[in-house]
């Protein structure tokens, strides 16, 4: 993998881990000599793990939407940085882009990215690997989520495979990288019978 887009809060978040989650990933991209792709915001986690890529001497790609945010917010020290027209053709060009996707703790937009790029694997429409750094265990109650839905019928359980989950980002970044696309079939139970 040589970019990784993440998705993350424009906030801190109430925990400490969360920060320290985002830097030690940041470390993590740029040890690595893994291109960071993300929101292009100084602000919150995102601006923490843009920060230490550069503090290591990574590369980093902002890619924000045209008058959307402050001007204030744009991080002025990435190596690349795109304005694009709306939400959705940020998504796109993150998307293009990156060779995998790591959700770090967030808000309602880290989710909406996140769940795109499930549905999004679960079309076939990629094959890239997705991972969760579940710093503080703040996706635990996502992926119950996700299990649930899988018992009431609504997602098969090799879509649980979709994502790849840990709490530390090298151990994350391993999985990401063996990582292959289970054997999802036909997505329709009743195509199924077809």
């Amino acid at each position: 993998m040589n970019r990784i887009a993440v998705y993350s809060g424009s906030n801190h978040g109430n925990r400490n881990e969360y920060k320290e989650a985002a830097l030690r990933l940041g470390r993590t991209l740029a040890g690595q000599r893994i291109e960071l792709v993300y929101g292009g915001s100084q602000f919150g986690l995102m601006g923490e793990v843009a920060n230490a890529v550069l503090s290591g001497e990574g590369s980093v790609i902002g890619v924000m939407p045209k008058g959307l945010f402050p001007k204030e917010a744009a991080h002025p020290g990435l190596q690349a940085f795109y304005e694009v027209e709306d939400m959705h053709a940020r998504k796109k060009l993150m998307a293009e882009l990156s060779d995998g996707y790591i959700a770090l703790p967030g808000g309602a937009g880290t989710y909406e990215e996140l769940f795109e790029m499930l549905s999004w694997a679960q079309l076939g429409i990629h094959g890239k690997p997705m991972g969760l750094l579940n710093a503080g265990g703040f996706f635990d109650p996502l992926i119950a989520m996700l299990r649930h839905t899988i018992r009431e019928g609504f997602m098969k359980e090799a879509h649980h495979d979709l994502l790849c989950v840990s709490d530390d980002p090298e151990g994350l970044i391993a999985q990401m990288a063996r990582y292959e696309p289970p054997a999802l079939g036909v997505k329709w139970k009743q195509l199924e019978r077809c």
